[in-house]
């Protein structure tokens, strides 16, 4: 799997975490229901208490009852035993409902934490991580650790009491059997400590190959019409078959380790077992030990046995576990280059603020400088117009003053006060944004609009809706205002999605409204209409409009010319008209056509 450069490559190259950490880590995440876990290694104890109190009741019905003769001992110890049974299954049903609880609920903490997580980091991360990754380490990794703790943890805790319970019993029974049964550990173990890296090894890999299979149907459903309207279907199945190949040879070799694990620990085991018997038989032969306990014996053998062949089925599982843990604990280690600032905006002013770039030097991840010593000032409640041909830098000046990156040298204040200094919550809460790509979520269209104003009434909603000539549109929908809108507003036009976004920029009331090409996706009609509210709107507030238009710029209180993330003219429309060459060639191609 190809990553990309930049900040991806920190989160997905970091080292390998040690199992150890892993172990803590989850840890952290079930010490809250310390009770429930503590209920279910009781109930995990009685159950393994139970199972190997049968043995002896095992050998009690065959030395005295049947060996005996004795049909009421007989009929004694089977009732004996069904008791156990039953006190095992009840004890099972305890420690299975509490483990997979467990389970489920450590999965949806750790999913809520990461969700959190991706929450604060900046969108430079997400400009370098391919989304289908993150989503895979949020979704597939959390479910094989929620099949680890609901059931393979329990299984292998289990399997290790019993194989040391029924280890004990055995040296009670048979010192000698016993003593053959330790000769053949070590041999069950070598397996272990041989193929188990590799399990995890490609485990991990597998995760890794299962998260480029996401990230590329991401990246195909996400751009369906381009894919069709290119014809370009065979080309995104091919490229989705050779992601899905090298998935499955990965999880060919994956499962060749493990299956060469479990069936070698079992070969090895069931032939001790053997000989064991073997050896035992000839003992009740030579009347050193009675028929009783060389059952009891063979039944504990039989029980260590199963046990070793549980832990190293679970130890595939484990170790795909260790796998997913690694992925998501490198995920909650990568960290936003923005800074948290302490000091606090006030929320509602009552005057617009001003806004002054001071000295900026900025460059892009692995790109060449943009802004060398950028300069300017917006005067409160000002609007402001940026111009000039793409990749001048207007859009990056947004970027900036909402700390989505932060400049190498200088520094933006806001009356006075650097962003750098501010909490980024209340720098955010003082800026409405309206984009050239409007941002439409799939929800109702009432969600929509007071997304980021969620105490908005629904009366506050249409009012806004209005102000952005939405209202009209909104009101022909199925369910008006409760219209479920579809994946990224598939339901609207282009037109329709801005006005959307208008009225939410409206709705927030923020005293500093960037407006990046807001009225492109209009009509005329539609524009007219459209400006006028963003006139209203603009009115009493600090305001940043990137336009081509001639209609958005002829209502700037300024205008900055920009070219290569340099300012070369500033003014009102008809002064740059008559001395500024660049506007004036730019006003002819881009606004007069």
């Amino acid at each position: 799997m190809l990553y990309t450069k930049g900040h991806a490559a920190l989160v997905l190259k970091q080292p390998q975490v040690s199992t150890t950490t892993v172990i803590r880590w989850l840890t952290s995440y079930l010490s809250p229901y310390q009770m429930r876990v503590v209920g279910a290694v009781v109930a995990l104890l009685i159950a393994a208490g139970a199972w190997l109190l049968l043995g002896q009741g095992v050998r009690f019905a065959v030395d005295s009852g049947f060996m005996a003769n004795n049909p009421e001992t007989l009929n004694t110890a089977v009732v004996g035993v069904l008791a156990i049974c039953l006190l095992a299954s009840v004890a099972t049903y305890c420690r299975f409902y509490l483990m997979t609880w467990l389970g489920e609920r450590v999965s949806a903490d750790i999913r809520q934490h990461v969700f959190a997580h991706l929450l604060t980091l900046a969108p430079d991360f997400y400009s370098t991580t391919r989304t289908g990754e993150v989503i895979s380490r949020f979704t597939s990794d959390t479910t094989v650790l929620q099949t680890v703790i609901g059931m393979s943890l329990s299984m292998a805790i289990r399997s290790v009491i019993t194989f040391t319970g029924a280890l004990v019993l055995m040296a009670i029974t048979s010192p000698l059997l016993t003593l053959c049964v330790l000769l053949a550990v070590p041999a069950v173990l070598l397996p272990i400590r041989l193929l188990a890296p590799q399990v995890r090894h490609y485990a991990r890999l597998s995760q890794d190959k299962v998260a480029d299979i996401g990230a590329n149907v991401d990246q195909s459903l996400h751009e369906i019409r381009t894919v069709q309207a290119y014809t370009a279907e065979s080309f995104e199945s091919r490229a989705f078959s050779s992601r899905v190949e090298a998935a499955m040879n990965t999880a060919k070799r994956r499962i060749h380790y493990r299956s060469l694990l479990i069936g070698t620990i079992m070969a090895l085991s069931l032939s001790a077992i053997i000989v064991i018997a073997w050896i035992g038989a000839r003992q009740v032969f030579e009347g050193t030990m009675s028929m009783g306990e060389l059952s009891a014996f063979l039944f504990y053998a039989v029980m260590a046995g199963g046990s070793v062949a549980t832990i190293s089925e679970v130890i595939g599982e484990v170790q795909r576990g260790v796998g997913a843990s690694e992925r998501l604990i490198q995920l909650l280690n990568s960290h936003s280059d923005i800074k948290e600032g302490t000091h606090v905006l006030p929320a509602r002013k009552s005057s617009p603020p001003s806004l002054s770039f001071e000295h900026i030097h900025f460059a892009y991840a692995d790109s060449p400088a943009l802004f060398h010593d950028l300069s300017f000032t917006i005067a409160p409640g000002e609007t402001v117009a940026l111009v000039g041909p793409s990749g001048a830098g207007k859009s990056t000046l947004f970027h900036l003053l909402m700390r989505f990156y932060h400049p190498q040298r200088g520094q933006i204040l806001i009356d006075g006060t650097s962003i750098a200094e501010c909490t980024l919550a209340s720098l955010r809460q003082q800026i409405a944004i309206v984009t050239q790509e409007p941002v439409v979520f799939a929800t109702t269209v009432l969600e929509n609009i007071r997304y980021g104003t969620p105490l908005a009434s629904e009366d506050d909603v249409r009012r806004a809706a209005k102000a952005a000539f939405a209202h009209e549109f909104i009101d022909q929908l199925p369910d008006r205002y409760s219209t479920e809108l579809g994946e990224r507003g598939v339901r609207l036009s282009g037109g329709q999605r801005q006005r959307i976004a208008i009225a939410r920029a409206i709705l927030a009331d923020r005293p500093v409204l960037l407006l990046d090409e807001a009225t492109s996706a209009l009509d005329a009609a539609s524009e007219r209409r459209v400006q006028e509210a963003l006139d209203k709107l603009m009115h009493g507030r600090t305001t940043i409009v990137i336009a081509h238009r001639l209609a958005t710029v002829q209502h700037a209180d300024r205008i900055i010319v920009m070219q290569e993330g340099a300012i070369t003219g500033t003014g009102k429309h008809d002064e740059l008209l008559k001395h500024d060459a660049l506007y004036r060639e730019y006003a002819e191609l881009q606004l007069l056509s």
